[in-house]
């Protein structure tokens, strides 16, 4: 088999990497890649992005079936004109992709149909925004409407910052066209969880739950960011919240599309607030969803697939997700994300990665924002340059291994947080 995989982040070269783990996968080639998808074994990186050049590309080369990653060809509508070329792809079409495209659509689809989530208003004039604020009080979470690479979302602790969020958007202009209309919610307290499924539009199989660290510094401090770092399994997914949330959250949103006339399939990620109540109960209410992989969630996860990865996705794509399992590996994995200097707001790119540990069968180095220059080095060209995941049997060990390994990392302005997994090791 020839499988594509459009992207070029973390969360591409986790999945292009797995799928070329299968003994059936000649070759998997990602576009545009970067650095890490070029020089690994069994992937090759294809520099367009078009979805037309794509498509001429997948028919000219009889590639079997493609994944996407990332949201914005998602948002444009790849899917629909793969679909239209009669080629196998797997990820939602643009309409069921506006889950995540506008959190506007995302918080009225879920009032619509009783998912669990937090009380918000939407404003596109600045006025109506600070006066819902001066009434509400903080703290309070302000979000652009659009896409905005996960830096879009204010968590103001106080009114000043609730205010200076929405004067940025809407004023301005921080996030252009995303950020025309902002969404402000009441804040949630608790402890977050990813929840990421997979939909073939009708039956859905759930993937290994994790955790992602949104904040630049330790302790949860400085600015929201694409992520940190991550770790699965979550511990504070317990089974019964599991069942909670398919039950309340997942299965409802994919009815809820089917009965707007639109069928989901894909990746589905639903981020979570969990709290306990004082009965002992768990309220668990749905931050956001997003229409792919959460990225570094995808690396952990992908770390802990043991068995062909390229079956499950093909089982998918042909709506047999019922007849399928993933074989999870029982050991924990976590991922330690090593960023530019100036990220999340102004990254610095052009840096020399210098060195890097080997990959081995507990240790994997995962590229997002790098690629090989014209002197043949590896440079940082994003924000967050690699992800460093490792395997233990608890998370404490994975974290041991993992931060070992960063280590062997080295870039002029590297950044990363020193404490990923420290909720689940307080546990």
């Amino acid at each position: 088999m020839k499988l594509l995989v459009i992207g070029s982040g973390g969360r591409e070269h986790a999945i292009a990497w797995r799928l070329a783990q299968s003994d059936r996968v000649e070759k998997v080639y990602v576009a545009p890649g970067n650095a890490g998808t070029a020089l690994s074994d069994g992937l090759e990186n294809l520099p367009i992005s078009g979805a037309r050049e794509l498509i001429e590309f997948v028919k000219a080369n009889n590639i079997d079936f493609t994944v996407v990653g990332p949201e914005a060809p998602l948002a444009a509508g790849v899917v629909d004109q793969f679909r239209e070329a009669g080629l196998k792809i797997f990820g939602p079409t643009r309409a069921a992709a506006r889950l995540e495209s506008s959190k506007d659509f995302a918080k009225a689809f879920m009032k619509r149909h009783g998912i669990p989530t937090a009380e918000y208003e939407t404003f596109t004039d600045p006025v109506a925004a600070h006066e819902y604020v001066a009434k509400k009080g903080a703290p309070i979470v302000v979000k652009a409407d659009g896409l905005a690479a996960g830096k879009g979302v204010v968590v103001a602790m106080t009114e000043d910052a609730a205010h200076k969020a929405i004067d940025d958007m809407l004023e301005g202009h921080e996030f252009g066209n995303a950020g025309a209309r902002v969404v402000i919610e009441d804040f949630l307290e608790g402890e977050e969880a990813s929840f990421i499924v997979m939909v073939d539009g009708e039956n859905i199989l759930p993937m290994a739950t994790s955790q992602d660290h949104k904040r630049l510094l330790d302790h949860d401090e400085g600015p929201n960011t694409g992520g940190m770092g991550a770790y699965s399994p979550a511990p504070v997914v317990t089974p019964d919240i599991h069942a909670q949330v398919m039950r309340e959250i997942i299965r409802p949103t994919v009815k809820g599309l089917a009965a707007e006339g639109i069928r989901y399939t894909g990746f589905l990620y639903a981020g979570l607030m969990i709290r306990k109540r004082e009965d002992g109960t768990s309220d668990v209410r749905t931050l956001e969803f997003n229409c792919r992989m959460g990225d570094p969630e995808t690396q952990p996860i992908m770390m802990r697939i043991k068995n062909d990865f390229s079956e499950i996705v093909e089982a998918a794509i042909e709506g047999r997700l019922d007849q399928v399992e993933i074989d999870w590996d029982r050991r924990s994995a976590l991922g330690i994300v090593a960023a530019a200097r100036g990220y999340p707001m102004k990254p610095e790119k052009g840096a020399v990665i210098e060195q890097l540990p080997e990959n081995s069968e507990e240790v994997h180095v995962f590229h997002a924002g790098t690629k090989i220059d014209d002197d043949g080095l590896t440079v940082v060209s994003g924000g967050r340059v690699l992800c460093v995941v490792g395997l233990g049997e608890s998370i404490a060990k994975a974290q041991k291994t993992a931060y070992e390994a960063m280590k062997s990392v080295h870039f002029d302005g590297m950044q990363m947080r020193s404490d990923i997994g420290y909720r689940a090791i307080g546990r």
